[in-house]
């Protein structure tokens, strides 16, 4: 990979979805990138650059950031998190017809149907008020996840008893599809989080392990769209190894990765370190 081809691929990663792809990483992104370009039988990455400016459908763009992202996932990660939501952060939030959850950057579906199964377990009231919008760049990703099908090994991390009521063998080897009651709260999207932002009101939104790819600039500006698009009380959570050290937010620490959008009219509201949209800005 020419220096000229690895620039013109980290200008376009970090203008059309925000990836931070820095000199260095030069090894990662051709090994990467190298099959894809053999598929598509061109000769060089140089005609790789001119393939990606030339499709104007975007599907090629699409491609390029599920291949230089890891899309790595698992049942009931970092399953504090999961306690926590169903526990202590809905319970927190005033009684509502509906309930909206945010999984962004979901993958494979692992994460918002680890969520639907515990809110199903721990709160099986409040789960049937609860709609659950589940959203990743990678269309690849999305149609795994759509499915709902995983093989043994994907299952693992699902204790043994919730796999007997939320798994349903397919006959296919090994295979197991998620149960139509986990599978009812759920919708998923295709959506790229450098664009602008669903125009509901979260109660909670997952955004795990997805900043990691992005410059200070970037992660700066989606959290503070992301607060904008929780409710007064709602809960952000990030991942473990993720922080928002170094950026200005308006958000509470309610635990370890775990924040909260003050309720209207706190202290900490009302000393915002950013305009949030008002009621009249967002649908219901």
């Amino acid at each position: 990979m020419q220096e000229r081809d690895f620039l013109r691929i980290a200008h376009l990663a970090h203008r059309c979805f925000g990836l931070d792809i820095r000199p260095g990483s030069e090894s990662l992104v051709e090994a990467r990138l190298g099959r894809l370009v053999r598929e598509l039988g061109l000769s060089s990455f140089h005609q790789y650059c001119d393939y990606l400016l030339a499709d104007r459908t975007g599907t090629a763009l699409i491609v390029l950031a599920d291949r230089l992202t890891t899309n790595h996932t698992s049942f009931f990660r970092e399953p504090d998190h999961l306690e926590f939501l169903c526990s202590t952060a809905l319970p927190s939030l005033p009684s509502r017809p509906r309930i909206n959850i945010w999984s962004a950057g979901c993958s494979s579906g692992e994460e918002p149907y680890s969520i639907a199964i515990s809110l199903l377990e721990a709160a099986p009231t409040l789960a049937r008020r609860v709609s659950i919008r589940a959203t990743d760049i990678s269309t690849r990703m999305l149609d795994r996840a759509s499915a709902g099908i995983y093989s043994s090994d994907r299952i693992q991390p699902i204790p043994p008893p919730l796999r007997s009521r939320y798994l349903i063998p397919t006959g296919e080897f090994g295979c197991s599809r998620i149960a139509p009651a986990a599978r009812e709260l759920v919708s998923f999207a295709r959506h790229n989080l450098v664009d602008p932002l669903p125009t509901l009101r979260f109660s909670a939104i997952f955004c795990r392990n997805v900043m990691l790819y992005f410059d200070r600039p970037t992660h700066q500006s989606l959290v503070q769209r992301l607060t904008s698009r929780l409710e007064p009380g709602g809960f952000l959570f990030i991942g473990h190894t993720e922080s928002l050290n170094g950026i200005e937010y308006s958000l509470e620490s309610a635990g370890p990765a775990i924040f909260r959008r003050p309720a209207c009219g706190s202290a900490a509201a009302r000393a915002s370190a950013f305009p949030i949209a008002s009621h009249e800005e967002v649908s219901a």
